[in-house]
């Protein structure tokens, strides 16, 4: 169910998250946004992230300088660009201005891939009480993203996350684990996730690949 927003701003993108909706452009150069409210919602399980062991071991080698939050703004332009297989995103300026205002104020974060000196790949997202919004990722090196999401979800287990949405369910998603659930479960899910406090900077900025592992393979 989508809905065309004229003008809105960051307070309301937030009171949208807690309702359960979100917001996406038609096109990166889109003047306009749409709320959108999906029948079945993709989420990841915390505790039931799968990861494979190739990909394992490319996370114990470090072979990504792993940052938090180092450049937000230029963690969604990346995420905004147009690339083979994928001509055009959701996101366009007023969604890189209204994201990067609640980074500012401490509720939005990226996971962000650098190597020899450029960004690699990552993602950002939305944080609020025990919820995180996945809102979008990127690989321009072989996987970044991939290796984004482990560090996200050993930063929310650490921290005392319970819910991490994914909006929807892609392939790419659904090798980690991902599920979709109707919108009613989902709800009910986030309404104990937003009224449960934690905290996304528990774990520690820089943190190794061993140890990231090791927050998630250890029984909650």
């Amino acid at each position: 169910m989508t809905e065309p927003i004229h003008k809105f701003t960051a307070d309301h993108v937030i009171k949208a998250y807690v309702l359960g909706i979100f917001p996406m452009a038609e096109a990166s150069d889109a003047d306009r946004v749409f709320w959108v409210d999906p029948e079945y919602r993709g989420i990841l399980p915390i505790d039931g992230l799968h990861i494979p062991s190739r990909l394992a071991r490319t996370i114990r080698a470090d072979k990504f300088d792993v940052r938090i939050d180092f450049d937000f703004p230029g963690m969604m332009r990346a995420c905004a660009k147009s690339r083979m297989g994928r001509p055009s995103t959701w996101i366009n300026d007023e969604i890189v201005e209204l994201y990067t205002e609640m980074h500012e104020r401490g509720l939005a974060h990226s996971i962000e891939c650098w190597q020899e000196g450029h960004l690699a790949g990552g993602l950002y997202g939305v944080s609020l009480g025990a919820a995180f919004f996945g809102e979008s990722m990127v690989s321009f090196e072989t996987d970044a993203s991939k290796v984004a999401l482990v560090h996200l979800v050993a930063r929310l287990k650490t921290g005392g996350f319970r819910l991490l949405d994914t909006q929807f369910v892609t392939d790419h998603l659904r090798q980690f684990g991902a599920i979709e659930v109707k919108r009613e479960q989902y709800h009910a899910m986030l309404e104990r996730a937003i009224t449960t406090p934690a905290d996304f900077m528990k774990l520690a900025k820089k943190t190794d690949g061993q140890s990231v592992l090791q927050s998630i393979n250890q029984t909650s």
